[in-house]
């Protein structure tokens, strides 16, 4: 079963952290996850919902 890109089209790099404030992932992330395995995706898209956090407590 494929996994889905966390990708919203947002697109917009933190310029602290580097990472995408629509998901989370550094560009090299989102450029290299395509190729990824489905290991690897996981393993990602469980960081993901934290870093989301961080970027969050950032704005406020």
């Amino acid at each position: 079963m494929a996994i889905k890109s966390p990708c919203l089209d947002i697109c917009v790099f933190n310029g602290k952290s580097g990472w995408c404030e629509g998901c989370g992932r550094t560009r090299l992330e989102a450029k290299e996850w395509p190729k990824m395995s489905p290991f690897h995706k996981k393993a990602l898209a469980r960081v993901l919902d934290g870093r989301m956090t961080i970027l969050r407590m950032q704005v406020k």
